[in-house]
């Protein structure tokens, strides 16, 4: 049983064959025991390659088919982020909690503040987390510096002093940066 590549020009598998049969028909049985311990060999050798190389593929398909489950939803996922950010917009839209304002407004503005927490708590169950990044060093993985400003008194350079928009990650997977201001290096 040898590999078709390792044949030489000319020679068939049937030729070749005849050939071996014929050499060991005159060779001595120490030189027979010989040639099939190294055919054995030889057999074993690819054998014990094929099983690595089919142990690889099934690894890798078992990898491919859990980041297929758990990223299959990344489209809707960054879809769904984009209403929440318009939530949380409509929310930082209304006025600002003041003494003696309409019952409505503040009826309202708790609602839609209820409807938003239970909203991100459903993105965090189904692995879409939210990261404010206010405070942080600027990390590119997760975020996308807009603007570079001063450093604050106090402040490290390389520090996000503010964030537009908060970062999303879907099972750890970046989903959206986070829109922010660094501040500046010296």
């Amino acid at each position: 049983m040898s590999d078709p590549a390792e044949n030489l020009p000319g020679n068939t598998p049937a030729e070749e064959t005849s050939a071996a049969q014929d050499a060991a028909f005159d060779a001595t049985p120490e030189e027979r025991i010989a040639a099939l311990e190294a055919e054995v060999a030889q057999v074993r050798e690819r054998w014990l390659r094929s099983e690595a190389e089919m142990q690889n593929l099934r690894a890798r398909t078992q990898r491919e088919v859990a980041d297929a489950r758990q990223y299959a939803i990344q489209k809707f996922a960054g879809d769904v982020v984009e209403a929440a950010q318009n939530l949380r917009r409509g929310l930082d839209a209304l006025p600002a909690v003041q003494e003696g304002e309409p019952e409505l407004l503040a009826k309202l503005r708790e609602g839609f503040e209820g409807v938003e927490r239970s909203f991100l708590g459903v993105l965090e169950r189904n692995g879409i987390n939210r990261q404010d990044p206010q405070g942080q060093p600027f990390n590119p993985d997760l975020h996308q510096a807009m603007a570079e400003q001063p450093a604050p008194e106090g402040v490290a350079p390389g520090t996000v002093i503010q964030a537009w928009t908060p970062a999303w990650t879907l099972n750890g997977r970046l989903l959206k940066p986070a829109m922010v201001v660094v501040a500046a290096k010296g």
